[in-house]
């Protein structure tokens, strides 16, 4: 492991916010059904502590990213959104924090390089073709 990796001085390198989370849903998508957070934690690897999934996971439950179903004492995991889904839910979540819709909205939209606004508009009408049939 590199020095920037352990994130100097010998400590591990810091995650970013939500990384462990895209991570987490990174291992439930290809799951072959509802899995335990054992099974979630050995296909990390990296010595996450078995606390550290399970608060992962009820993060995740509460973004609506994933779901469970009670087995016995605990609890079977399903994705229920992949990466990009999560940053939609965050996403969706800072926007109904705010009073004014529409200026985050327009703040937003006008702080965007072209050729994602040029996509962000195309999208737009796709889902409004879409709505219409």
């Amino acid at each position: 492991m590199t020095e920037r990796e352990r994130g100097g001085a010998g400590h591990p390198r810091r995650r970013g916010q939500g990384e462990l989370e895209g991570q987490v849903l990174a291992v439930l998508r290809p799951a072959p059904g509802p899995v335990n957070a054992g099974w979630v934690q050995e296909r990390l690897g990296g010595g996450l502590a078995y606390t550290t999934v399970i608060t992962i996971l009820t993060r995740l439950l509460a973004k609506g990213a994933v779901s469970r179903e009670r087995a016995g004492r605990s609890f079977l995991w399903t994705a229920t959104a992949d990466e990009a889904g999560l940053a939609a839910l965050r996403m969706r979540r800072v926007l109904d924090g705010e009073a004014d819709r529409k200026a985050v909205l327009a703040s937003f939209v006008t702080a965007l390089p072209p050729g994602d606004e040029r996509l962000l508009r195309e999208l737009l009408a796709q889902a409004g073709d879409e709505a219409e049939d």
